[in-house]
């Protein structure tokens, strides 16, 4: 197991290379990490398992584990992790650090890229800082002194600074929705982000690295991406790739970029962005561990560069890797 295997190497007598322990992967004992204690559990079964039956189709030692307080435990038996975890303790940086004691590859971004990408907060004060357009904001405390006094004119986005999949987030367009919208927010995060509405296409950008893939256009019926949206079969249409200038498609594609750069991005993550109609590719998130079902957004773009399901899978499985590979 390799955790065994980079013991040896705290003696000087071996020093195991990732490159080397990635080949021949079908060799490996691959767990796929789903579930987990976030409100994205049962969103996470749905990769999960997607990413299951992919694996099995490939041939490969694959098992599920399903996330609680006891994975330390079930990481034993794994050579490698392919995490399938949304949310809260999965895409924030927790998981990956466990994984970085165990010295056992994994998915996505690291430690520090995990945490950075998954808060709201953290991830727009650096899109600031290097100049990547995003909306303007202002941050509120559940238990704040002072009373929560908004200086953004309507319309405005209220959301938690640590959730997915939506939990938590309201289009306020009128003063009586304000209240309401704090109160959801509040719910799901100590911290809220309080941001201008922007009206424009909301789009998709699937990352192959720092290569973009087609972009996809999200349509939903409502003209609210919500949970509901989502996940309900019929009440979004997407189309890739989206109907977009060559301008527009540059724009955009440069401002993925950076943020993946800026966010320690790896792997195959998914940028975010709200394009205004003076054609301006507003930042929204990085999204480092994306849906991963067959009629997911990375799923629908990989598709576009012929890349199927089942090698999309592979994909990513053959990107992961440790922050710390070279230090046990």
């Amino acid at each position: 197991m390799l955790p065994a295997l980079l013991a040896k190497g705290r003696g000087g007598s071996i020093i195991l290379k990732l490159e080397k322990f990635l080949k021949n992967i079908e060799e490996k004992k691959i767990g796929v990490l789903m579930g987990g204690l976030s409100s994205e559990r049962e969103i996470s079964y749905l990769t999960g398992n997607s990413v299951l039956e992919a694996m099995n189709r490939k041939g490969l030692k694959v098992s599920p584990i399903d996330v609680d307080q006891n994975i330390a435990s079930c990481l034993q038996n794994i050579d490698l992790a392919f995490i399938a975890l949304h949310g809260t303790y999965g895409e924030d940086g927790c998981i990956q650090g466990l994984l970085e004691y165990f010295q056992i590859p994994y998915t996505g971004p690291g430690v520090t890229g995990s945490a950075l990408a998954y808060d709201k907060l953290k991830s727009k004060e650096i899109f600031k800082f290097h100049g990547i357009p995003t909306a303007d904001y202002e941050v509120f405390y559940r238990n704040q002194d002072q009373p929560i006094e908004r200086t953004l004119g309507l319309p405005v986005v209220v959301k938690p600074t640590n959730q997915g999949s939506s939990f938590g987030v309201s289009i306020v367009k009128k003063e009586d929705q304000w209240e309401p919208a704090l109160e959801s927010a509040f719910k799901y995060s100590e911290e809220i982000i309080v941001e201008n509405f922007i009206d424009g296409k909301l789009l998709a950008i699937g990352m192959k690295g720092e290569e973009p893939m087609p972009i996809v256009q999200i349509l939903p019926k409502s003209g609210f991406y919500d949970y509901e949206a989502k996940y309900t079969s019929g009440k979004t249409e997407y189309q890739c790739p989206a109907n977009l200038t060559n301008t527009e498609i540059k724009n955009c594609n440069d401002v993925a970029i950076n943020v993946f750069r800026a966010l320690r991005g790896r792997g195959l993550p998914r940028v975010d962005i709200i394009l205004d109609a003076k054609g301006t590719p507003y930042v929204l998130e990085m999204n480092t561990i994306p849906g991963m079902t067959p009629t997911s957004l990375l799923p629908m773009a990989a598709s576009k560069i012929g890349m199927d399901f089942d090698d999309l899978v592979m994909e990513i499985l053959n990107s992961a890797q440790l922050d710390y590979g070279d230090q046990a």
